[in-house]
């Protein structure tokens, strides 16, 4: 098929693409990589009548760090997962953007794209909300930042208006010492995640944890952090009885969907599984990355 007809522009500055954004009012859509919107519009799955595209836009490109990392909205997976920065100040999310699709994919797909799209099968986000990340939105009136917690409220919809345009990706400082660890479970390499979990473990002096991050892709309408396992982790002594028990806990509320991949109740055996691999490899690495 293919899409039906819109207007294509091309904005050369950040002002340029949110004046088009305001003057459009909710007629318009951003494509920057293409790699979830293109299949979409042709597919007829979403109609435009005003395409924005923001890839000749230079300033929301690039990634600096400065305690913690600045990464712009139309910086390409690829370049992100062969970042030095990233790996310094951000392993989680250079190990997630490896999952991501295949190569091809990742050399045209963006970090702010695929945020703003918010697949809940997708690792952006999850890695997000497992970092306590933050997204800066601009439109004509201003610049917001909005928490990670607040941008994902359903399945393919974020609290974003619809004259805002997603300008860049803020982490905060990486915690020396820290053990990360992504898995996930698919039918084949870069088919999305049927389930997966991405979690974070520091340890104190005394070698117990206090500092636990999880976060589940695939499991709910939105990417999910399981609170109430995380607070489970904190004083406990690494052990394979702990991961097991959080585990368990991780997907005591959740209710994944049953598609033809799998049912509800396989997606949560599943999930826990994985949670309790992801946690045993994070044990593993803390200390890995200084």
């Amino acid at each position: 098929m293919k899409p039906s007809a819109f207007e294509y522009h091309l904005a050369v500055s950040t002002d340029e693409a949110v004046g088009l954004l305001a003057e459009h009012d909710g007629d318009a859509k951003v494509i920057a990589g293409g790699q979830s919107l293109v299949p979409l519009l042709a597919l007829r799955l979403a109609r435009v009548d005003h395409l924005v595209d923001i890839n000749k836009v230079p300033d929301l490109q690039g990634i600096t760090a400065n305690g913690g990392l600045r990464i712009g909205a139309m910086t390409r997976h690829r370049e992100a997962e062969r970042s030095a920065l990233v790996r310094r100040h951000a392993p989680l999310l250079a190990d997630a953007l490896t999952y991501i699709g295949h190569a091809a994919i990742r050399n045209r797909g963006t970090l702010g794209g695929s945020l703003a799209h918010a697949d809940p099968a997708a690792e952006l986000p999850a890695t997000l909300l497992a970092l306590d990340g933050q997204v800066e939105v601009r439109n004509s009136r201003g610049t917001r930042t909005v928490a990670a917690a607040d941008l994902f409220t359903g399945f393919l919809t974020t609290s974003l208006e619809p004259d805002e345009l997603l300008t860049a990706i803020s982490l905060p400082a990486w915690r020396a010492g820290s053990g990360w660890s992504v898995q996930e479970f698919a039918r084949r390499s870069g088919d999305f995640a049927i389930s997966g979990a991405m979690t974070v473990l520091s340890t104190g002096a005394d070698g117990r944890i206090d500092d636990a991050r999880i976060a589940l892709i695939g499991v709910a309408p939105t990417a999910v952090r399981a609170s109430a396992a995380e607070q489970a982790l904190i004083g406990g002594a690494p052990s394979e009885e702990l991961w097991a028990s959080v585990a368990e806990a991780a997907v005591a509320d959740i209710e994944p969907p049953s598609d033809l991949h799998g049912s509800s109740a396989y997606r949560k055996k599943l999930t826990s599984t994985l949670v309790r691999r992801s946690l045993a490899e994070s044990a593993s690495r803390i200390g890995a990355a200084a």
